[in-house]
């Protein structure tokens, strides 16, 4: 199999120039797995790799897509795949970087089955899991499959999403067809890092992001966009960040307040992403800081 280096972890840990590092000493090329710096014209919410960045190395699948227009783990996959086709075969190494874990594991692991599955189906249950988190998609799971309830941990959030998925769009329990619809083997051969900090030390990094986003023009961000003509009730304008400012831009809340949440919001996403991760097979887990332990272990693994 291709063999791919991967990077994930929480918002806000580092793993833009994280990967950089390691696309710059492997002669690499970075591929976002971002599901939010897809969009253009989304800059200071998303954190997107800035100019001097992309100088820094080549990036694919960041800053391409229309905010209005939908996107999901299976067009990913597809985009990604290709990405990394055409990288090899230019002799160069795919990183792939981002925080979205169900675009990772898809494109590592596979897609969920055979049969088509419902991408509006698939869109609404991804946009609660986050949001709310996988323990209330496993509540409404164990009404309607209860079997296969207890064989998924209420944290995981893909599968519990997959197994729903399959029980509204045909009607019958993933536990009935569990043999026919199970997980593909792997797709890559990933040498996966997950970046991690100290806990307290991460909240305050994400603090003070939002602080730096609100000076750098976060709220004007929102602004232009909805003058350009994009609704508040977006997809994408309903991510954190964005959502947020529109709360503001509709008199929902102060400013002051729409700041509060969006930090409280952001350390929670951390929280679950770091929850998602904890769960991948054959992850190996890396302080932020250890750049060059990195590189010499991919550099190993690329042997």
């Amino acid at each position: 199999m291709t063999k791919i280096i991967t990077i994930c972890g929480p918002t806000g840990i580092g793993k833009t120039g994280f990967a950089i590092a390691l696309a710059r000493e492997l002669n690499g090329e970075v591929i976002g797995a971002d599901s939010m710096q897809i969009y253009k014209y989304m800059d200071v919410g998303t954190a997107k790799p800035d100019e001097r960045e992309r100088q820094l190395a080549v990036h694919h699948l960041v800053d391409f897509l229309d905010p209005a227009d939908n996107f999901d783990a299976k067009r990913f996959t597809l985009l990604a795949d290709q990405a990394i086709a055409d990288i090899t075969q230019r002799g160069k190494v795919p990183v792939i970087a981002g925080g979205t874990g169900l675009y990772i594991r898809a494109l590592i692991h596979g897609l969920f089955r055979g049969k088509p599955a419902c991408p509006a189906t698939l869109d609404k249950l991804n946009q609660t899991l986050e949001e709310k988190g996988g323990r209330a998609l496993h509540e409404q799971l164990t009404k309607c499959d209860p079997k296969a309830a207890e064989t998924i941990h209420p944290n995981d959030g893909f599968r519990i999403v997959r197994a729903l998925e399959v029980f509204l769009t045909t009607g019958v329990p993933i536990s009935q067809r569990r043999q026919t619809h199970d997980f593909k083997s792997d797709r890559y051969q990933s040498l996966t890092f997950g970046l991690h900090m100290d806990r307290k030390l991460l909240y305050d990094r994400i603090n003070q992001r939002v602080d730096i986003m609100m000076s750098q023009g976060l709220l004007d961000e929102v602004k232009n966009l909805v003058t350009q003509g994009y609704s508040l009730e977006l997809k994408s304008m309903q991510s954190i960040g964005y959502r947020h400012m529109g709360m503001y831009i509709k008199g929902e809340v102060t400013l002051e307040e729409a700041v509060r949440l969006l930090k409280r919001d952001t350390r929670r996403y951390a929280k679950r992403q770091f929850t998602w991760f904890k769960k991948e097979k054959d992850l190996i887990w890396i302080d932020a800081k250890e750049v060059e332990k990195a590189i010499e272990t991919a550099k190993d693994f690329l042997r």
